[in-house]
């Protein structure tokens, strides 16, 4: 007969730890999320190219630095790296988990966060008049760039209730107009990132289970509101919702070279500087179109064509394969969590990634409208570093409580 491995003089637990350690798992202790080892509570797989990028980002900081002397300082963005890794630690102890129920008061803080550029004494003005920055005393910084994570934190909340299926329309209603509150407020303000955020919480509701037919009609219903914007800020004696030079961003890059503004030549500098980099770039430090000044605010908007005319098409398609690496990564946890709201957390996250990525290497390539998205851990400016970072600490939040998961 054969031998019972399960009888009262087998330690059940013994067994199933020494099966999770021969499938490379994590062993459970007896308290379900019980300690890990150091590493256990790392998701590697998407904090290595995420550090990768940073490192990359560093280097070619540096070179913008050397060459564009009193526009970088390349020690506050090494400050700003380190406020980054804090506030991803602070992100990756603290239990994500308590932010699913508090769906009022993250719709409360993303909406003052986004509204204090519009506040006498507090807004700043930025590039071409943007009003999208914050000055306190001596601390100048961006709202919208934390209220990011806000707004993911929200969706995710707001959607989680329904468990992967929205049947009544006016629940998603509900959702989208959840949405468009905070999307106005940014829109006011910062037309790029308002653009990131939309992406960002559509991608959230779309996967939140939101029926086919539902999401086609209101995709329908933004191309032709988007269109009668852009047409009636066109035309003179029409009401003008988007700025002039917001306006101009959006529609040169479909004839650069027909177009006679500032933005045009910014982008036609972009890709000369990209394709002047060929195969294997013109080394560190030799960016000449992208250093010497023919290539406006190549520290921000183009950093891209900064990277690529150094090191080229190899160089590029490394970083950009350290980016697919890291939003995949993220991907393949939110499909192996069980919890509603941490999938929709990860999503988030992959779809802000994603769209700043394809966003801001598009605009410098010419595929997409111009509108200063910063480049996740390339950008120089501390706003957007610490946000991005702390949104690895959140990815790493999801991983460090998954046992926790119900």
């Amino acid at each position: 007969m054969a031998r019972d491995m399960t009888g009262p003089g087998t330690n059940r637990r013994g067994i199933s730890s020494f099966a999770q350690r021969v499938a490379g798992q994590p062993a459970q202790s007896g308290k379900v999320g019980g300690k890990q080892g150091p590493l256990g509570r790392l998701y590697l797989s998407q904090l290595i190219p995420a550090l990768l990028i940073v490192i990359l980002g560093v280097i070619n900081m540096w070179s913008c630095a050397l060459a564009l002397e009193g526009e970088v300082n390349f020690t506050s963005h090494l400050a700003g790296i380190a406020l980054g890794f804090a506030a991803a630690v602070v992100v990756w102890r603290y239990d994500y988990r308590n932010l699913a129920n508090l769906t009022t008061a993250l719709f409360v803080l993303s909406c003052v966060m986004l509204a204090l550029p519009l506040v006498p004494g507090l807004g700043v003005e930025g590039g071409l008049g943007g009003l999208g920055w914050v000055r306190v005393g001596p601390l100048r910084f961006q709202p919208s760039e934390p209220s990011k994570l806000v707004v993911i934190a929200l969706m995710a909340s707001a959607c989680a209730q329904y468990n992967g299926k929205i049947e009544d329309f006016r629940d998603y209603a509900k959702l989208c107009g959840t949405l468009l509150v905070p999307l106005l407020l940014i829109m006011v303000t910062d037309l790029g990132t308002g653009l990131m955020i939309f992406f960002t919480g559509a991608t959230i509701i779309i996967c939140s289970g939101a029926p086919r037919a539902w999401v086609l009609a209101t995709i329908a219903l933004i191309v032709g509101v988007s269109a009668l914007v852009v047409i009636t800020s066109s035309i003179d004696g029409l009401p003008h919702i988007l700025k002039p030079y917001q306006l101009t961003r959006l529609t040169v890059f479909l004839d650069p070279e027909g177009s006679s503004s500032e933005d045009a030549y910014n982008l036609i500098q972009a890709m000369i500087a990209i394709g002047s980099g060929g195969l294997l770039g013109k080394g560190f430090g030799n960016a000449s179109q992208s250093l010497l000044g023919f290539v406006p605010e190549s520290q921000t908007d183009f950093i891209f064509a900064t990277f690529a005319e150094q090191f080229g098409f190899v160089g590029s398609v490394l970083l950009l394969a350290l980016y697919a690496w890291m939003i995949l990564a993220t991907i393949f946890l939110a499909m192996k969590v069980d919890s509603t709201f941490s999938k929709l957390v990860l999503v988030g996250c992959a779809a802000m990634w994603t769209f700043q990525v394809l966003e801001s290497v598009g605009m410098c390539i010419g595929i997409m409208p111009i509108t200063g998205i910063p480049l996740p851990f390339m950008t120089y400016g501390s706003s957007s570093m610490v946000t991005q970072l702390a949104a690895v600490g959140l990815v790493q939040s999801v991983w460090r409580h998954r046992q926790k998961v119900a």
